[in-house]
């Protein structure tokens, strides 16, 4: 399988690297979520090249997961932002964040701790289910044919 082609895969996993599978992206996506939204800021948080960071960036808004929008005219600079699509990423990298605090965090501890602004507490994220509201682990799901397969 070649990295051009997974977006074409029937998989809905190998569609979803091939928007965010490797290790810029998810960063790019990371700082978002942190509030970064300037080409410069992106640059000096990550140490990333320029040209590295335009193409990511770049791909991320032809896939709509970021828009950009013009904060200054002259010279013209832009803002990145996360769209509807973007911001459906979410329980995505907190998954990753949990699974990094949990696994990789060493003796330190958690370097960032997330608190839910509704209830106030600090959290760790959790699947549950849509219909029932148990929390899922993975031996509680079984796979079916889709109408897409």
């Amino acid at each position: 399988m070649k990295w051009n082609d997974l977006e074409q895969e029937h998989c809905s996993v190998a569609r979803t690297v091939s928007v965010i599978g490797d290790r810029w992206m998810l960063l790019v996506l990371r700082d978002c979520f942190l509030g970064v939204r300037r080409f410069d800021e992106f640059q000096q948080r990550l140490k990333i090249s320029r040209p590295m960071l335009a193409d990511r960036l770049g791909k991320l808004v032809e896939v709509g997961v970021l828009k950009r929008v013009a904060y200054q005219e002259a010279p013209a600079r832009y803002e990145y932002r996360l769209t509807s699509k973007g911001i459906e990423l979410h329980p995505i990298i907190m998954a990753i964040v949990h699974w990094g605090d949990v696994h990789m965090s060493g003796k330190a501890g958690r370097p960032l701790l997330h608190r839910h602004t509704g209830c106030g507490h600090l959290f760790d994220p959790v699947v549950v289910c849509s219909e029932c509201g148990e929390e899922i682990h993975a031996k509680d799901v079984t796979v079916e044919k889709g109408p897409g397969a």
